[in-house]
């Protein structure tokens, strides 16, 4: 009982900074949302389109991200100092070859890319200058989101949400300025978001190598990397490939989804953007949860505790749960209030509406996905939620979708129902995999 007290004071001083650096970066996209809706309705959906393929594109630095926040948490858990300094550099010098050719595939294959989308040409004039700016850039935020990893598995997460604050705080006053033509600034809507957004990550990458040195790993010594720690690098995608393989299934599953709702129209394809970015607040508190719960079970893990891990996940588990449905409720409740503060169309306003209630069961399953994916990874067990999303978000999530939205023509709204049963059903056998404890002897630590 004491112990498990400590571990979720411990896991409260993780969580708290984790869910205030979450919601600034939401805020970050939601803020070019908000911002350009002023702008019109049509840069909105142009910029949805761009970012689902920009996330898609960043999950690829996942496969190192997840790897290294894994065998930190477990490393630094064992009080293997060497082995984690190993980690982070090898991290760090895959990420940047990486970030480099992703920018590179980004800036200059956006007009191709947004043509495979089929996005129609009045929308085709916003997204391929925001698309050229943001993917330029790309591995600014390839290198900021392996140094975050590094430090939140060494328990300094306030650090990363310091920097997110900055970040924000630099991008809404980049935006109003280049949006809007503000303070002598020219006037140039979702190219001016752009240019906002990728400065700011270069900032936010800067003073993040900052902190690294000062706060957490002084240096590099290169007798740690002589020889090439091939161990470490074949132990990262070990963990990475199936990882991240399970988000790139998700996320291009969500860019198959985002062409088919695009042959509904623009109102249906502008109601997913904005629809996305509030409910991204709804399962915030979820991801701060997974994420700090998931550096602490990788920490027990280390240290073979594995009971004390169990039951710390199954207590986050509920605690994601009751928080998302209070808040789905909440903002299903407030619908038409939310979505008429960001437009006057009435269409998108209904679908608007009828969606949010509908994601209300949504949450549900989506809160214990988010837990259970993390947990069972920062135990070792990566390659079931690979396998589960890889069935059951094709099957259900695309699958019924076009069935339901296309083929039977209920639209947006069906295509809600499809995600309704992909969380659910998913949830159902992650929840089946924790409490098989399956998944205690898959640790990295020997």
């Amino acid at each position: 009982m004491t112990q498990q007290t400590g571990t979720r004071k411990g896991l409260a001083k993780l969580v708290i900074p984790i869910f205030i650096e979450t919601l600034l970066i939401m805020m970050l996209g939601a803020v070019d949302t908000i911002m350009l809706s002023q702008y019109s309705d049509e840069s909105v959906a142009a910029v949805g389109v761009v970012n689902q393929i920009v996330t898609f594109a960043f999950l690829i630095f996942e496969v190192i991200n997840i790897g290294t926040s894994v065998l930190c948490s477990q490393y630094l858990g064992a009080k293997l100092h060497r082995n984690m300094v190993q980690v982070v550099g090898v991290s760090l010098l895959l990420n940047l070859v990486l970030g480099v050719a992703v920018s590179a595939v980004l800036h200059f294959g956006a007009t191709t890319l947004l043509g495979w989308m089929g996005l129609r040409p009045e929308l085709l004039k916003y997204g391929i200058g925001y698309m050229e700016i943001v993917g330029a850039f790309a591995f600014f935020q390839a290198i900021s989101l392996t140094i975050s990893a590094s430090l939140r598995s060494a328990n300094k997460a306030i650090y990363p949400m310091l920097v997110t604050v900055l970040v924000n705080i630099m991008n809404i006053i980049g935006n109003y300025s280049l949006i809007f033509g503000k303070w002598g600034m020219p006037e140039l809507g979702a190219e001016g978001a752009a240019i906002s957004t990728a400065f700011a990550r270069g900032v936010s990458m800067v003073v993040l190598f900052i902190i690294l040195f000062r706060k957490h790993i002084s240096r590099f010594p290169l007798a740690y990397f002589r020889p090439f720690p091939w161990i470490e690098l074949k132990n990262l995608l070990k963990i990475g490939l199936p990882s991240a393989g399970e988000n790139i299934s998700y996320s291009f599953s969500q860019v198959v989804i985002t062409y088919l709702i695009n042959i509904l129209g623009n109102n249906a394809l502008a109601t997913r953007t904005y629809t996305v970015n509030i409910v991204m607040f709804v399962y915030l508190f979820a991801i701060a949860m997974a994420q700090g719960g998931a550096i602490c079970i990788g920490h027990l893990v280390g240290q073979k505790k594995i009971r004390a891990a169990y039951l710390l996940g199954k207590y986050v588990m509920r605690l994601s749960i009751l928080v998302s449905l209070v808040l789905s409720c909440v903002w299903a409740a407030s619908g038409h209030f939310i979505f008429s503060l960001l437009t006057d169309n009435k269409e998108i306003i209904r679908l608007g509406v009828t969606v949010m209630i509908i994601d209300v069961v949504v949450e549900i399953g989506r809160a214990v996905n988010i837990y259970a994916t993390n947990a069972l990874r920062s135990a070792g067990d990566v390659n079931f939620p690979f396998y589960v999303g890889l069935v059951v978000q094709w099957s259900i999530s695309v699958g019924i979708s076009y069935l339901l939205g296309i083929h039977w023509g209920w639209g947006l709204i069906g295509m809600w129902c499809a995600f309704l049963l992909d969380e659910n059903i998913r949830a159902l056998i992650f929840v089946r995999r924790w409490n098989s404890m399956k998944w205690a002897k898959k640790g990295f630590v020997k």
